[in-house]
């Protein structure tokens, strides 16, 4: 019989980001490699929406609704995602139970709480330390995030890096923004607060800047940036043709654990300028590939010097493949035969 895994997240489709790509394309992986995949998400539960966060539906799971849902499909090995509701009644089960479990750090929660409401960060951080505390192994994307949270008290740490699929982004011809002065910048991802954009737009370098995301400032900025064009989310070749025409990919947020968007840029050719900061320091490790400057008008102008093929040559290190492989490796037994013979005792 195969082996089993279930795999708890709060964060779920129709969400798009960072951490829905990557758990959707970890666990296709596996299931090629013969492993049977479960998802624990709020679309089995009730839910309500995060404030602020509509698009974000937060599980109403009672503790017993999850026990059954464990019980009924016996994996070999849990992993929490993430330290949402979901996530928290999945991690009481396994604490309560004896069960053996690993966790995943994919944002900088505390980071962007503090950047939209006033609680400080160190409260934050120890919701999270406790959270992660009894796990196995916590994975996290980058050596740079493991040092932040190290400094943090937490342990267990494991690196579990980030993938793109070649066949979804590569190299092509310039078929947009024909209409646009270039230099052409691109921003793909959250249009939010978090996430830094108005660094982008407020740019005072020559060209033209695209938005490609949707978020909570879409209408906010788009009245403010009245000469930026914002064109909404996009996907599939839409959104490959987007990185293939711009000339830099700007990556402006200061908050982000990885960044994906940034190797799926250059897996197109496209070089990105970004801040040194956690995310951009651990993947744009080819200065060929990519410029960081503190000053970002600096980075898009040193990024805009950059060959298209040093950019796609960098982008190979990274494969769901490898992904893969070591999320595999941190992976711990369940034991919930343990759980079933005190139950039955």
């Amino acid at each position: 019989m195969p082996s089993r895994i279930v795999i708890v997240t709060d964060a779920w489709t129709p969400q798009i980001n960072g951490v829905v790509r990557c758990l959707t394309a970890v666990g296709d992986e596996l299931a090629e490699r013969g492993l049977d995949v479960f998802y624990l998400t709020p679309s089995q539960f009730w839910t309500v929406p995060l404030p602020t966060y509509p698009e974000i539906q937060l599980a109403l799971a009672p503790q017993s609704h999850v026990a059954a849902y464990f019980d009924r499909v016996q994996p070999d090995h849990i992993h929490i995602a993430t330290e949402g509701p979901l996530g928290l009644q999945a991690r009481l089960f396994c604490e309560w139970n004896k069960v053996g479990f690993t966790t995943s750090y994919h944002t900088r929660f505390p980071e962007y709480l503090a950047a939209r409401v006033p609680i400080p960060t160190e409260v934050s951080y120890a919701y999270l330390r406790w959270f992660h505390a009894e796990a196995s192994a916590t994975m996290v994307p980058t050596k740079s995030v493991a040092e932040v949270l190290m400094a943090q008290g937490f342990r267990n740490l494991r690196i579990w890096s980030r993938g793109v699929d070649a066949a979804a982004f590569h190299p092509g011809s310039k078929s947009l923004f024909r209409d646009l002065p270039g230099p052409h910048l691109l921003y793909v991802g959250r249009v939010a607060v978090e996430k830094n954009v108005e660094a982008f737009l407020r740019l005072d370098t020559t060209g033209s800047r695209i938005v490609v995301g949707d978020g909570p400032q879409l209408e906010d900025l788009r009245k403010k940036y009245p000469e930026t064009r914002f064109v909404g989310p996009k996907f599939g070749e839409d959104l490959r043709a987007h990185y293939q025409s711009a000339d830099v990919l700007v990556f402006p947020s200061m908050t982000d654990t990885f960044g994906n968007v940034m190797i799926e840029a250059m897996a197109c050719g496209t070089p990105v300028a970004a801040f040194p900061v956690t995310g951009p320091v651990d993947v744009l490790t080819d200065p060929r590939a990519g410029a960081m400057h503190a000053d970002l008008n600096t980075a898009v102008r040193q990024a805009l010097t950059l060959d298209r093929a040093d950019a796609l040559a960098h982008s190979r290190r990274f494969s769901w493949a490898h992904t893969t492989d070591q999320f595999a490796s941190w992976l711990v037994p369940a034991r919930l035969d343990a759980r079933r013979s005190r139950t039955a005792a």
